[in-house]
């Protein structure tokens, strides 16, 4: 906790913030990518949304306040703006942001950047068809392992919701999956 004190008081220091910022997107890439690809499932987008949340999160943090880890403001301006990204991308289009997502998905298949096979292509299909926030809450727990508290702290919902909303998602992927 004293590390990630000082390590927030480097950034917002101006004689140190560069070197701290390029080690904060260093450490930081990687998982922020996968968050955001997870949402949006496009690399191309994925890249574009990650440029904006560093951009985003570089001009925001004279306003982050320690009230939560480092690592889940910076998730939660990610997921903020994955979302965003998608309403654009359905209103650009004039679409329903439903469409968005299996058209995204119907593209993973040429995608040379997803590895899956036919039952993760099923999976992110049975996933598509949950509410945004159990798509959420399946992925942020099911591929990126992360624990209810740290959802918690990101989405800003208890952990009992959560958990209630797992559940939930995990029954309706096993019947969707069951089904086809």
């Amino acid at each position: 906790m004293q590390e990630e004190k000082e390590f927030i008081e480097q950034l917002l220091n101006l004689k140190t913030q560069n070197q701290a910022f390029e080690k904060l997107i260093v450490d930081s890439q990687r998982p922020l990518y996968n968050h955001i690809r997870n949402i949006v499932l496009n690399h191309d987008d994925a890249d574009d949304v990650l440029q904006n949340t560093f951009v985003k999160i570089f001009l925001n943090l004279k306003n982050f306040k320690g009230e939560s880890k480092l690592f889940s403001w910076m998730y939660r301006i990610a997921t903020n703006e994955a979302l965003n990204f998608l309403k654009q991308k359905s209103k650009r289009n004039e679409i329903p942001s439903e469409a968005v997502q299996n058209k995204a998905i119907e593209n993973l298949e040429a995608d040379i950047y997803f590895d899956g096979n036919e039952i993760q292509l099923k999976l992110q299909k049975a996933i598509a068809l949950l509410p945004e926030k159990q798509q959420l809450v399946f992925k942020m727990k099911y591929f990126e392992e992360l624990k209810y508290e740290a959802i918690s702290e990101i989405l800003g919902t208890s952990v009992g919701g959560l958990k209630a909303s797992y559940h939930i998602a995990v029954k309706k992927i096993e019947a969707f999956i069951n089904r086809n």
